[in-house]
C-alpha cells in the first residue's frame, strides 16, 4: 500500500508540475523592433486611432441625428450630471461614482458628495479626482442610500465612452442615454423613478428656461437623459499616445514603444481596439483555464483525486457575477486612463495594473509574459493617461 501511495504522489506531482509549467513550454513569440514609422503604420492599420482634438472632428464621430449635440444641450447635461438633487436622498450625482477633476468648481462638488456618502474619506480622494479616471476607485460602487450593487460590480470609467458600442459589464446596454436612464432608476444607484426625476428638476427654477431653450417639449425624463448623453460624449481624453499616433516620435519612451509593439503582436489589440481601446465588443473571460490551483485529495485509490479550487475566474469572484446570461461574457473595458482606474476586473479583485496584465496574458492569450514584457506593456498603458479635452464649447448655464 505504501508503494502504491508513493507512486500516486509521484504521478500527482508530475501532473501538477506540467500544469504549472505549461506556459514555459509554449513557443516564444518574438516581437520585432519597429522603427517609429513602421510601428505607427502598424498601429493605425490595426484600427488604433487618436482622439479628435477639435469639437468639429468629435461631432463627425459621435453626433447622433436622434439626439443632436448642441452647446446649449451639452451645458444643460453638465448641470444635470453634477446635480445631487437628482437622487432619492439628494446625496448622489452621476459624478459621485464617475468622478474626474474637470475644474476647481467640479472638484469641490465631487469631494462634498463623496464625503457625504463616506465621512471617513481623506485627502486621498482629492488625488484620485486628479487622476482623470471617471470612476470612484472603490472596489464596488454604492448607491444613494449606501446600497451596494447586488453583484458587487466595480465602476467602469465614463471617460471616452462616446466611442464605445457597448455599456455595462454585460454589454447589454447600447447607448449612454439608456444607461443614464437605468442609473436613475436602479435602487442601488440613484433610486428615482422618471416622474420623481421630473419633479426634482422642476424644483429648480433655472432648469425650466434651460429645458425650454434646448427642447421643444421642455422638461421630461427622456430629455434629461438626452442632455446627459450629449455632455458625456464630450468627456474624452488625449494623451502622449495620441500625439505619437499623430507623428510625434518623442511623445512616448522606447520602453512604451516596445509595449505598444507587444500589445499589437501578442493580440491585445484584437479586443482593445479603435479610439477607446475597448468598449467595442463583448468577449468571453477567461478564455483559458491557465495554471489553475488544484486540491490534492489523498485516498486509498491508485490515483488521488484532483479537484480544481477555482472553476470560474483566476481570482476570487466576490458577488458571484458571471457576465451576460451567466456565460462569462463581458464588455471589453476601455483602456484609456486604465492605470488610473484600479482596482481591476468586474469585481475589483485585482488591485495592481501589472497583475491585471499578467492575468489577461495567461487567461486570454494563453501566454506567460516575461517581467520585461509586462513592464513594457505597462509603460505603454501609462501613455494612455490623458487629460480631458477642452473643446471650447460655450453654452448658457
Amino acid at each position: 500500500m505504501k508503494k502504491i501511495l508513493f507512486y500516486a504522489l509521484i504521478l500527482a506531482a508530475t501532473v501538477l508540475s506540467t500544469i504549472l509549467l505549461i506556459a514555459f513550454l509554449m513557443p516564444k513569440k518574438i516581437i520585432p523592433n519597429y522603427s517609429d514609422e513602421k510601428l505607427r503604420e502598424l498601429a493605425l492599420s490595426k484600427g488604433l486611432k487618436p482622439v479628435p482634438s477639435s469639437y468639429e472632428e468629435l461631432l463627425k464621430l459621435v453626433d447622433d441625428v436622434k439626439n443632436p449635440m448642441t452647446p446649449e444641450k451639452i451645458a444643460l447635461g453638465s448641470e444635470l450630471f453634477f446635480d445631487t438633487n437628482l437622487s432619492k436622498n439628494r446625496k448622489t450625482s452621476c459624478a459621485t461614482c464617475h468622478s474626474f477633476d474637470k475644474d476647481i468648481q467640479n472638484r469641490g462638488v465631487l469631494l462634498s458628495t463623496l464625503m457625504a456618502k463616506n465621512p471617513e474619506i481623506t485627502n486621498c480622494a482629492a488625488c484620485h479626482l486628479r487622476d482623470q479616471s471617471g470612476v470612484d476607485r472603490f472596489t464596488f460602487s454604492e448607491g444613494d442610500s449606501g446600497t451596494q450593487h447586488p453583484n458587487m460590480l466595480n465602476t467602469q470609467t465614463i471617460l471616452n465612452t462616446s466611442f464605445a458600442k457597448y455599456f455595462t459589464w454585460s454589454g447589454e446596454v447600447q447607448s449612454i442615454q439608456e444607461q443614464s436612464a437605468n442609473s436613475f432608476q436602479a435602487h442601488y444607484k440613484m433610486n428615482l423613478m422618471p416622474k420623481e426625476v421630473e419633479e426634482r428638476i422642476k424644483e429648480n427654477p433655472k432648469y425650466a428656461a434651460h429645458f425650454d431653450e434646448v427642447f421643444k417639449d421642455g422638461i421630461s425624463f427622456e430629455n434629461t437623459t438626452k442632455a446627459i448623453e450629449t455632455y458625456v460624449k464630450t468627456l474624452t481624453t488625449r494623451s502622449a499616445y495620441d500625439r505619437y499616433l499623430e507623428g510625434d516620435n518623442s511623445a512616448i519612451s522606447h520602453e512604451a514603444k516596445r509595449g505598444l509593439a507587444n500589445f499589437i503582436g501578442f493580440g491585445c489589440k484584437g479586443c482593445h481596439n479603435d479610439i477607446s481601446l475597448g468598449g467595442q465588443s463583448i468577449q468571453r473571460f477567461p478564455l483559458r483555464e491557465f495554471a489553475q490551483v488544484y486540491d490534492l485529495k489523498l485516498n486509498f485509490e491508485i490515483f488521488p483525486e484532483l479537484k480544481r479550487l477555482d472553476s470560474e475566474f483566476p481570482f476570487e469572484n466576490n458577488g458571484g457575477y458571471l457576465g451576460k446570461k451567466n456565460e462569462h461574457l463581458f464588455r471589453v473595458p476601455i483602456l484609456r486612463n486604465v492605470t488610473k482606474t484600479s482596482p481591476y476586473f468586474h469585481n475589483g479583485a485585482v488591485p495592481k495594473i501589472r497583475e491585471a496584465v499578467d492575468v489577461m496574458a495567461r487567461h486570454q492569450l494563453g501566454r506567460h509574459l516575461t517581467l520585461s514584457q509586462i513592464d513594457e506593456i505597462v509603460a505603454f498603458l501609462q501613455t494612455l493617461e490623458g487629460d480631458l479635452v477642452d473643446y471650447g464649447i460655450k453654452g448658457e448655464k
